[in-house]
């Protein structure tokens, strides 16, 4: 068989890596700390800014490629993601690996560069996703998903802590409010695959406490999230009609995750898993100041 010239040959390589790096997950937290930057509302450093995007986009994608390297054999047992290409052998776990290490490599240190806490909470934000979530806890207890949540809340942070100089309270209640809202989607997303992760041998709330319990911490989650939020968005400052979207759009998340307890079913189930992901971005353009 000929060989492909080199430029298609990269392509193709490419075309592989793009999934590593879970574009849609990546997209949402990068968001988070764009508004956790902007958030600030002061003069912009727009030299800062236009590193962070970049250094915390290699730091997000780096942890998601480790993530997927130190997955790949529960990812093989996974109907939703048995055709990955790490678990398909499409890519070798090798490259994947040298492919992680390099990526987040240069976004945390372009981060340290950049400001030593920012990097600090960024190198923090990455290694309890993988280290702590991923290599320790996610095959032996189901409350892996706490550390996981705590590594999702690093990006906004981390973007606040560019624009202030300082871990501040408002930054802490938007990390708050991302940290409480991830197992809103994790956990629903544990409902709808249950049998996915049974077969992988991975520990779940449903699969540990049942599907009434998980659906209790779904809509306690939910509460306190979009309560946080709230909190946040007073006291960075938004204006009265922009707190009412807030507030209207908190309502419906409320209304989902509580009637995934009185009314459960995959379509409400399903319903709150997209409303989630939906509310999380409308939440972060609207603490943007305009």
């Amino acid at each position: 068989m000929q060989a492909q010239p080199p430029i298609a040959h990269l392509k193709s390589k490419i075309i592989l890596y793009l999934p590593l790096i879970k574009s849609t997950q990546t997209s949402l937290l990068l968001l988070t700390g764009v508004a956790g930057f902007l958030s600030a509302r002061t003069m912009v450093n727009w030299v800062h800014f236009w590193q962070m995007i970049p250094s915390l986009f290699l730091a997000i994608a780096g942890s998601t490629i480790l993530n997927m390297w130190w997955d790949q054999d529960i990812d093989m047992k996974m109907k939703r993601t048995h055709k990955r290409p790490t678990s398909s052998g499409q890519v070798t776990r090798i490259e994947v690996l040298k492919l992680g290490i390099i990526v987040s490599v240069i976004g945390v240190g372009w981060a340290l560069l950049l400001n030593w806490l920012y990097g600090v909470v960024v190198f923090a934000g990455l290694f309890f996703d993988v280290a702590v979530y991923s290599m320790w806890l996610k095959r032996r207890t189901c409350w892996s998903i706490v550390w996981g949540g705590i590594s999702g809340a690093m990006p906004i942070l981390a973007g606040r802590v560019l624009a202030v100089g300082q871990i501040d309270g408002i930054g802490i209640l938007l990390a708050c409010a991302v940290l409480f809202w991830i197992p809103t989607h994790t956990l629903t997303f544990s409902l709808k695959f249950a049998d996915d992760y049974n077969s992988a041998g991975v520990p779940t709330f449903p699969s540990t406490y049942g599907e009434a319990v998980t659906r209790f911490a779904i809509a306690l989650s939910s509460i306190i999230a979009a309560v946080t939020m709230g909190w946040a968005s007073v006291w960075i400052g938004v204006t009265a009609g922009v707190l009412r979207v807030i507030i209207v759009l908190s309502a419906g998340l409320f209304f989902l995750a509580v009637t995934t307890v009185f009314r459960p079913s995959d379509r409400v189930n399903f319903s709150l898993f997209k409303y989630a992901s939906m509310y999380m971005t409308f939440a972060m353009f609207l603490i943007i100041p305009k």
